[in-house]
């Protein structure tokens, strides 16, 4: 009995340790999307996202002042202040004038530039610029320096994908276009398969077999090759490029799962009960709203949870039955790949438009997913 004891033991630990490993590999880039999405571009481009805590080394291209703030002392034209912003507690380790030797000084040296005049940075970023003739131009000369800069937390990325962005990073109207897809999206396959599933679970009629070896059928269906079909019959009817069309598109590739899912849950039901029902006088409409609905909450809310993320995190279906150049129907995952292509370099708006389009997600599981195993389970077990 011991080694037996044991073994258990070992198994348990086992899927223990398994559990945890995928919940490590699940949560590893959640976080860097969420940690990723308050960075600078800066900050991301010059470290990981597991050094967000730590100071960074960052080459900064900076600009003394303008000429036009210059003044006159003791026979020179100086230009006094700071490179970095008077908050800013970065500290500079070495600097230069050129591109290609950006670490020609150390702090507190001078250097004499090309065009006349000589330059002093100090450790703090503060300058002084100072030549015996006047300077001219529009802009300072440039420094670049080689700086160890704190880490900076920021809400700007956020402010500009769903605030004050334009049409390219404008995020706001993206993630309600999807909250228009998703709700009836899930909402609507839901109803309809509970009745469907009440039927094939508890009622008696002719081909009752059949329909449910069909949805059974179904539900290896591959979704690409219905897409064409159910286009070329949305156009026809013309529903083809509107909610609607992708509304019904995502129903109809929802309600074989929904329907096998409800009615295996349904048939676990004590059949006591629904007879109870009958022979008081219920009618099928008043058991199915009264004692199968409440009853089958497990499974209702399993099955919207996984419409839910696949509605959401959808892109072929929206890009087949959302036909729209003006981008007024655009769904999240839409926007997203399309600022691939204008945004490539701009990882911390990709990571704050990533972060985004999966907040509303793990909010649903998370809120759901104690339902989640009993609905899975259901019929699994007589």
């Amino acid at each position: 009995m011991s080694s037996i004891a044991g073994q258990k033991s070992g198994l348990v630990w086992a899927v223990h340790l398994s559990a945890a490993v995928l919940v490590i590999l699940w949560l590893f880039p959640t976080v860097g999307l969420f940690v990723s999405s308050f960075r600078t571009a800066d900050q991301i481009a010059t470290s990981g996202w597991w050094k967000a805590l730590f100071p960074s080394q960052q080459n900064l291209t900076l600009r003394t002042a303008a000429p036009e703030t210059q003044v006159q002392a003791e026979g020179l034209f100086v230009i006094e202040g700071s490179l970095f912003d008077a908050e800013s507690t970065s500290v500079i380790t070495v600097w230069g004038t050129n591109a290609k030797e950006i670490d020609a000084y150390q702090p507190g040296d001078t250097a004499a530039l090309r065009r006349g005049g000589r330059l002093t940075v100090e450790a703090d970023g503060s300058y002084r610029l100072e030549g015996e003739e006047e300077f001219t131009g529009r802009r300072g000369p440039r420094v670049f320096v080689t700086a160890e800069v704190p880490p900076e937390f920021t809400l700007a990325n956020y402010d500009k994908i769903l605030i004050s962005g334009g049409a390219t990073d404008n995020m706001a109207k993206a993630f309600f276009n999807t909250l228009t897809v998703t709700i009836p999206a899930t909402i609507i396959p839901i109803l309809v398969a509970a009745f469907a599933a009440y039927a094939l679970a508890w009622m008696e009629f002719p081909g009752r077999a059949l329909l449910i070896a069909a949805i059974v059928g179904l539900l290896v269906v591959p979704l690409q090759l219905a897409l064409i079909p159910l286009l070329k019959f949305h156009n026809e009817i013309g529903i083809g490029k509107g909610y609607l069309g992708v509304w019904m598109a995502h129903t109809g590739f929802g309600l074989p799962l929904a329907i096998y899912l409800l009615r295996n849950y349904m048939v676990g039901i004590p059949r006591d009960i629904i007879e109870n029902a009958r022979v008081d006088g219920a009618t099928d409409f008043q058991i199915f709203t009264r004692i199968i609905l409440p009853l089958s909450f497990p499974a209702l809310a399993s099955f919207a949870i996984f419409q839910f993320l696949w509605t959401w995190n959808d892109l072929l279906v929206a890009m087949v039955f959302l036909i729209d150049s003006t981008g007024e129907t655009t769904v999240m995952t839409k926007q997203i790949v399309e600022m691939l292509g204008t945004r490539g370099g701009n990882w911390e708006i990709l990571a704050t438009s990533a972060f985004v389009s999966i907040a509303v997600p793990l909010i649903v599981f998370f809120a759901m997913q104690k339902y989640l195993v009993r609905g899975l389970l259901a019929g699994s077990v007589k």
